[in-house]
């Protein structure tokens, strides 16, 4: 059997499946497809509407048959609620769910944190990978019930909410060298309107502006959405715009937890706007938020806000994204190696050639500040790295480093390093001839980037 962690994921095998999750609450699950949203109310499985093709609720127990589940259909969110509608999750036991297969044995376990604010937790997801099934741990919360996770998912749910006393929207500012570039969609009810209609509306508002900028238009994903929603959430309940929790834990560690792999990411922080045509004219309102905004990188896009049930502010979280693509890390990589012989030219020098057993090294050691939490030339086992490249297979001699973390771009990256002494000596080394690239998303600061220089 698996323990598992927010964001783990364990192959399934074939046949029924069997999620139960004690205790005193609601379980629903809804059946989506590769865009994240259901193709009508009949995916929303809950206890007035237990059954679906493939799925079946029966109090605290989802069954599910994966390859019975409707045409097209690729995951299936499972979601659990207080049974007492006055209770908050905070009050409850952490729920667990526990999965297991045909023949009745556990296949898998998972406790999520225990939620704050939340009303509605994102337990857990199946989904499908090529012909195979896995099951991924999420544990992302939402603060204002099904209504607002139906929303998100596609589901036609009609809410009514008063709208706040307007105040002058505020910004988060953030430090450009960590690369908070900050733009918003949103994902949640406008106040005066119907919820989904007004998601839609924002939609629409982001992609016109992008496409009179040149950009391409994003698509809505719901697991960036649910990061979003618990990020404002956190924000209303501490009135304040702050990029971490208070318990530590950044936007974009969030992003991942919830299972969602980045290549490159933005977000916009914001306090005040009422409607989405207010928060599209914040975002316009200033260079790097406009940027944000209009950066062709991003495809996909997830947003939410959350009211101050104290001072009737709205906190907006948005977040932009280009998923993560093993073609899209070697094109991130290439550019970034491109950049820095451009830079080499300028000053008269050879260019640097790609080394497989560079970029090995340089790879991990991204991935492993993201994964181990740290920032540093040395990891948290004594490696240095000539010691890192030693153990990919490389005999290069002559061995140098650059790291960085927050920026978005391979151009925001490489220009960083050029503005550094030490890091552009490394660049401009005469010695060095060959290059390593690597970077992985998701740690506490963003994108965690590293070259690897030999010679």
């Amino acid at each position: 059997m698996s323990e598992l962690v927010p964001g783990g994921n364990v192959p399934l095998p074939g046949g029924t499946l069997t999620l139960r999750v004690p205790g005193p609450f609601d379980v629903s699950a809804l059946i989506t497809d590769d865009g994240g949203k259901v193709r009508g109310d009949g995916d929303f499985v809950f206890y007035n509407q237990p059954t679906a093709p493939g799925a079946r609720l029966a109090g605290d127990t989802l069954t599910l048959d994966p390859p019975a589940l409707r045409a097209g259909a690729s995951r299936v969110t499972v979601v659990v609620s207080p049974a007492d509608p006055s209770a908050r999750l905070a009050q409850l036991p952490a729920p667990t769910v526990h999965i297991t297969g045909p023949g009745g044995g556990v296949l898998a376990r998972f406790t999520a944190p225990r939620p704050q604010q939340e009303t509605v937790l994102l337990l857990a997801e199946i989904y499908r990978r090529g012909t195979a099934w896995k099951l991924r741990a999420v544990g992302q919360g939402y603060a204002d019930g099904l209504a607002g996770l139906a929303r998100d998912f596609g589901v036609d749910v009609t809410e009514d909410a008063a709208p706040p006393a307007a105040e002058p929207p505020r910004g988060y500012g953030g430090d450009p060298a960590h690369a908070h570039g900050r733009s918003l969609p949103y994902a949640g009810g406008v106040p005066g309107e119907q919820g989904a209609h007004a998601q839609d509306g924002l939609l629409a508002l982001v992609n016109s502006s992008r496409a009179r900028a040149g950009s391409p238009p994003v698509s809505l994903d719901v697991r960036l959405a649910a990061a979003a929603r618990a990020h404002a959430t956190g924000m209303a309940a501490h009135g304040r715009l702050d990029s971490e929790s208070p318990d530590g834990t950044s936007l974009y560690q969030r992003i991942t937890s919830g299972g969602y792999t980045y290549l490159t990411v933005g977000e916009h922080l914001v306090s005040g706007p009422r409607t989405p045509g207010e928060f599209v004219e914040y975002c316009l309102s200033a260079e790097r938020s406009r940027l944000t905004l209009h950066d062709p990188a991003f495809s996909q896009a997830g947003w939410a806000y959350v009211s101050d049930g104290r001072s009737g502010d709205m906190y907006w979280t948005a977040l932009w994204a280009q998923p993560f693509t093993p073609a899209g890390l070697v094109r991130a990589a290439d550019e970034v190696i491109a950049l820095t012989n451009a830079e080499r030219a300028a000053a008269g020098l050879a260019p640097l050639s790609g080394d497989p057993l560079l970029t090995t090294a340089a790879q991990a050691h991204s991935a492993d500040m993201v994964a181990l939490a740290f920032y540093s030339h040395t990891s948290p086992d004594g490696r240095e790295p000539w010691d890192r490249a030693a153990a990919a297979g490389s005999t290069r001699r002559t061995i140098g480093e650059n790291i960085a973390c927050g920026q978005r771009s391979p151009a925001e990256v490489v220009r960083g390093w050029m503005n550094s002494p030490g890091h552009r000596a490394n660049i401009l080394k005469p010695d060095f001839t060959h290059l390593g690239v690597g970077l992985a998303g998701g740690g506490k600061a963003g994108t965690y980037w590293t070259q690897l220089f030999g010679g």
